[in-house]
């Protein structure tokens, strides 16, 4: 791999999106975080509040009445909000998620029909691609959509669908060609009135509990034929694409839980006091301090420079990607654990939202690609790169 120093930089027009979703996550999210995950509710409050402002799916584009924010000031709106709260981060993340497809292949028709509404924060996409034999072995899928005159008729079920029941449309993967192994997959737009399509009961989750996981059910749902995205058995293809640019996403998630952690333990150990001084003052939880920033800051280098390679869709982006998805949930998981430490007894406590973040954190290392695929996904392009 060729050393590449066109990096990224951050612009005065960046740095005021930062500070705007700071100031709206500080007043309208962080004050129902706890509230959501007690409760296991959809974050309305914040739902709201982002809707008012563009920021619950910012990189729609101008032309269909979005803010048109380019791939690293989405990862900034994404970082902010899970900084306050990892739930309602979910909201910008898997409308960018769902409606990827579109954009990567959609026809002009498809994205006019189906990105105004979501710029409007009229409808929410989510996106069906796992199934309960076919996590990581994405192949494998089987839910068949099956040619019927004029649409399509789909079968089957998906599983762990983020924010399902709240959104509105779905991007699904299934089957067209059960003989063409991964070319027969096609993707499609469903959506939540369709006759013979459900959802299913709530997950219970360890955390992100504010975002609705459920399975989708297809008994026998018809779609008309338009509403196929791309070419018919090109839906793998797409789905991979897909994730190449918003695993980044998720990557930026875990930067902002990771950095609301941070600043939750900095602030905590400047106040309590341990044989009397300030716990700050010991050198343990200095060294812990200087570790856990130092960590935060590399991942979120590695998110950014992933975002500016989306963004100009280079032929590294499924090695940036993978990378700092892979490298900044691994940091989210250690810093937050390391948060817990540092406010003792109480971190264990849900007096204090450390332990939120921890369980938080855990599920950055396992959806859009678990962390042992990401690996798998670097060393390929490695190899790849070197033959």
């Amino acid at each position: 791999m060729s050393a590449d120093f066109d990096l990224y930089q951050l612009s005065e027009e960046h740095e005021a999106i930062r500070d705007a979703v700071r100031d709206v996550c500080t007043k309208e999210v962080a004050p129902h975080a706890a509230d959501v995950d007690e409760s296991a509710r959809f974050p309305r409050e914040a739902y709201d509040a982002l809707r008012a402002t563009d920021f619950h799916a910012p990189h729609i584009p101008e032309k269909y009445g979005g803010a048109g924010a380019d791939a690293l000031a989405t990862c900034i709106v994404v970082e902010e909000i899970a900084r306050a709260c990892a739930s309602s981060s979910l909201i910008p993340a898997v409308n960018k998620l769902g409606t990827m497809p579109l954009l990567l292949a959609g026809s002009d028709e498809l994205q006019e029909r189906y990105l105004r509404p979501v710029a409007r924060g009229d409808a929410m996409f989510s996106y069906g691609l796992s199934e309960r034999e076919a996590g990581s072995d994405t192949a494998s899928m089987k839910t068949r959509a099956v040619r019927d005159g004029d649409g399509w008729v789909l079968s089957g079920q998906k599983s762990w669908i983020t924010n399902a029941g709240v959104s509105t449309h779905y991007t699904v993967m299934a089957v067209t060609d059960p003989d063409a192994g991964t070319g027969g997959v096609s993707a499609f737009v469903v959506e939540e009135g369709d006759e013979g399509f459900s959802v299913g009961a709530l997950e219970r989750k360890l955390g992100i509990k504010g975002s609705p996981t459920r399975e989708l059910l297809f008994d026998n749902c018809r779609i008309p034929a338009d509403r196929l995205v791309g070419d018919e058995g090109h839906g793998l293809r797409i789905a991979l694409r897909t994730l190449d640019h918003t695993r980044i996403t998720i990557g930026a998630q875990a930067v902002g839980i990771a950095d609301g952690a941070l600043a939750a333990a900095t602030a905590y150990v400047q106040e309590r006091q341990q044989f009397g001084r300030p716990v700050s003052d010991f050198q343990g939880v200095q060294f812990m301090l200087a570790d856990m920033a130092m960590k935060v800051e590399a991942a979120r280098h590695m998110v950014y420079r992933a975002a500016a390679a989306s963004e100009r869709d280079e032929s590294r982006l499924s090695f940036l990607g993978a990378a700092a998805k892979c490298f900044a949930s691994d940091v989210a998981m250690e810093v937050t654990t390391n948060a817990v430490q540092l406010f003792g007894g109480y971190g264990y406590t849900r007096d204090y939202p450390v332990e939120r973040m921890m369980r938080d954190a855990k599920i950055t290392q396992i959806y859009e690609g678990t962390n042992q695929i990401q690996r798998l996904v670097m060393a390929r392009q490695l190899l790849k790169s070197y033959a």
